[in-house]
């Protein structure tokens, strides 16, 4: 049996040796400078729960797509430009405007991976459950270029479910302040062309196939119950003189 005597001098010799542990292990602080992230390119955390859009898009999906795939980009990327330090200077924008400036060598994964980057990050931001439909100038410029919403929504869903194999759908602006939906391949990115993502939907089956196996139209219908159309607006707005 312990007595207090015992006890005390326990607790005393336990303090001492966690006095002696480094101070990296011992630390309950801020991370030192040691331990922040040091790579060009980061991922950035998704802006809510991995079921704030459930029962359209589950939990698991945006759980494997945000923390596995698009981690997966990101960490592919900063490699490939590890020994390129003029490339990974460069904001993911930049690189992917100037495809054609990128060293050859690296250029298929910057592509791939910077792309892959770029896309999901805007993804992310562009989805938010019940936000209605869009409203002032950019239901305008879409009535304009579509004829209306309905329409709009008719095309978007036969070209969403229509990519074949992997890629996206997106709504972009091009250089001429014009609406056009463009589905695109891959990981490629519509400003690698000149033309500005809006709003985009990936149809790679990583971002459905849990929930909906090879049902692809219906992602793409349930898909409309997440869009934040505030954030599209203020995208077009910005864009728009």
């Amino acid at each position: 049996m312990m007595t207090r005597r015992k006890a005390v001098k326990n607790t005393v010799l336990a303090s001492v040796a966690l006095a002696a542990l480094p101070t990296a292990i011992a630390q309950t602080g801020p991370a030192t400078s040691a331990t922040i992230p040091t790579d060009p390119f980061t991922l950035p955390p998704l802006p809510y729960a991995y079921d704030a859009l459930e029962p359209y898009i589950d939990a698991e999906t945006m759980h494997i797509h945000h923390d596995k795939h698009h981690a997966a980009y990101v960490a592919n990327l900063n490699k490939a430009v590890t020994d390129y330090p003029d490339v990974a200077k460069m904001s993911i924008e930049e690189i992917l405007k100037n495809l054609n400036a990128i060293p050859a060598k690296i250029r298929t994964a910057v592509r791939n991976q910077g792309g892959g980057h770029y896309n999901h990050s805007l993804f992310w931001q562009m989805l938010k459950k019940d936000t209605g439909v869009p409203q002032g100038s950019l239901a305008s410029a879409i009535n304009e270029s579509f004829g209306s919403f309905t329409a709009f929504k008719e095309e978007w869903t036969k070209t969403a479910a229509g990519v074949f194999g992997s890629g996206w759908t997106w709504l972009v602006l091009d250089a001429d302040k014009r609406l056009s939906i463009e589905p695109t391949p891959n990981q490629d990115a519509t400003i690698s062309d000149g033309k500005e993502p809006l709003l985009g939907i990936d149809v790679w089956e990583h971002s459905y196939y849990l929930k909906y196996q090879n049902r692809r139209p219906e992602y793409v219908a349930a898909f409309f119950n997440v869009i934040n159309w505030d954030f599209v607006s203020a995208r077009y707005e910005k864009m728009i003189p």
